[in-house]
């Protein structure tokens, strides 16, 4: 995939009508609505305020989470318009649907220096489908498309890629600074790299796996799926978390690093535990010697080390997935000693949204790391190597 694509800078905004499809999918209190994560928002700022200090008049859409069947109150952007007018500093005009009478009466009326929201666009049924009647009722309302929600850019909606048909269409900052970072730790990056995979399961992780093996110099494995390979080397791994159906893969993989001269590093030691739970007796086992009845829930302090020991000599690192319960505080220390490892080092890192970007938030270290991926299935595909709809849409630079 080409990821150097055309952005804001690129093309001319004065005086015209821009639809921008931002990512304001944030946490809110079920209870009271309230939005508990305005980082969603802040992160669109820099590109709306350039289109509107260029004179650009401002259409912004999203979605919000779920909708089962068409509107839903309890999904309304209209929260976000409110949070997203006090950063601005200025009105946000809110559309009460996305293609609707409204929505197109306050586009039609709308200035340059002006914003408005258009409701949560999968209110629409035809979002999720692509369709293009109403990627073309969108794409009407504007005369460019602007694309700065990474988190949704894997998706082939019709606010997300589907409008792109109608309208030239460009990225903005965020997408711009996630082209730069990922795509550059994946077709050219500073070696040694050094690509850290945890998280539960092997079989959400095999086109990263397989990718990575093509490109990078080590790939540590870490979190829930070790116990996979552990097993397929005829480990015991108690009741720790097992994908038996995958350990031929698992199996193969390592056969595969070792005939491309790819380190590829497995924990030595586990911290297992004799529940699943915060408060649960633990003991330290070498890898695959797990005791019936326990189950490994993060890795042991001679992993830490060997782990530690590859990054800090590393040119790039991309991380994916925590070593351990991260959620249980006495089954975290893997995930914090990597992450603490990660700050420390020259290298150019890479956190790969989800997970682990929570946990170098929580613990303090996110302004230690190169970038921060705002888009967790996103940056999940562009680690396979796949091709983002939402990105392949843009105009080529």
């Amino acid at each position: 995939m080409n990821y150097n694509k055309k952005t804001v800078r690129d093309v001319d905004v004065a005086g015209k009508k821009v639809l921008l499809r931002c990512d304001f999918n944030v946490p809110q209190d079920k209870e009271t609505g309230e939005i508990t994560s305005d980082k969603r928002i802040v992160a669109a700022l820099p590109t709306i305020q350039y289109l509107l200090d260029n004179s650009a008049a401002v259409i912004a859409c999203s979605h919000l989470g779920k909708p089962k069947n068409g509107p839903d109150p309890k999904l309304s952007l209209a929260p976000v318009a409110k949070r997203l007018s006090e950063l601005l500093g200025r009105e946000v005009i809110f559309a009460a649907d996305v293609v609707g009478e409204d929505a197109k009466a306050k586009a039609a009326a709308l200035r340059p220096g002006q914003i408005m929201l258009l409701e949560n666009t999968r209110f629409e049924k035809g979002e999720t489908k692509n369709d293009p009647e109403l990627a073309k009722a969108m794409a009407g309302m504007a005369d460019l498309y602007v694309s700065d929600a990474f988190g949704a850019v894997h998706r082939a909606h019709a606010s997300t890629a589907g409008v792109a048909d109608y309208l030239p269409a460009v990225s903005g900052f965020l997408i711009q600074k996630e082209l730069n970072f990922l795509g550059g730790a994946i077709a050219n990056p500073k070696r040694p790299l050094v690509a850290i995979l945890g998280g539960s399961k092997v079989s959400s992780k095999i086109g990263v796996i397989n990718n990575l093996l093509e490109i990078a110099d080590t790939i540590i494995i870490g979190g829930g799926m070790a116990y996979t390979f552990a097993a397929a080397q005829g480990g015991k791994v108690g009741d720790s978390l097992l994908e038996a159906d995958w350990m031929a893969y698992s199996k193969e993989m390592v056969e595969k690093a070792a005939a491309k001269g790819v380190k590829l590093l497995l924990p030595v030691d586990t911290v297992c535990a004799d529940a699943f739970a915060p408060d649960a007796k633990s003991q330290v086992v070498r890898s695959g010697e797990i005791p019936d009845g326990w189950q490994g829930l993060d890795i042991g302090p001679e992993t830490v080390k060997l782990y530690c020991a590859a990054v800090a000599d590393a040119g790039t690192v991309i991380w994916n997935g925590p070593m351990g319960v991260f959620e249980f505080p006495a089954f975290a220390k893997g995930t914090e000693a990597v992450a603490e490892a990660l700050s420390k080092t020259n290298a150019i890192t890479v956190i790969g949204g989800g997970d682990s970007a929570a946990a170098v938030e929580q613990l303090g270290y996110a302004d230690k790391m190169t970038h921060i991926s705002t888009g967790g299935g996103a940056s999940l595909e562009f680690l396979e190597g796949k091709e983002l709809p939402g990105v392949a849409c843009l105009l080529d630079a």
